[in-house]
């Protein structure tokens, strides 16, 4: 299952970005919150040392795809008992 996410990218903290091999990378946390008042499915944080208080960025929740309609009834459809033969 797909989660999406939407973080405030002004509350990062620059001094916690790093250099990587393919590019600029920031450690973060999604921390479950069932039952959120706002349903939200995780809170997003930025990873900190443990003397550190936690930077909430934003919120994700799970991401449901919309049922796709049937185009072809699983039922076979009901013979018309009218026919003149």
């Amino acid at each position: 299952m797909n989660i999406t996410g939407k973080i405030d990218v002004k509350k990062i903290v620059k001094g916690k970005l790093f250099q990587g091999e393919k590019g600029t990378y920031l450690d973060i946390v999604l921390i479950e919150t069932p039952n959120n008042q706002y349903g939200n499915d995780f809170m997003i944080v930025q990873s900190t040392e443990k003397d550190e208080d936690s930077i909430i960025l934003g919120n994700a929740k799970y991401f449901k795809k919309r049922e796709e309609s049937k185009t072809q009834s699983d039922e076979p459809e009901p013979i018309d008992s009218d026919l003149p033969f």
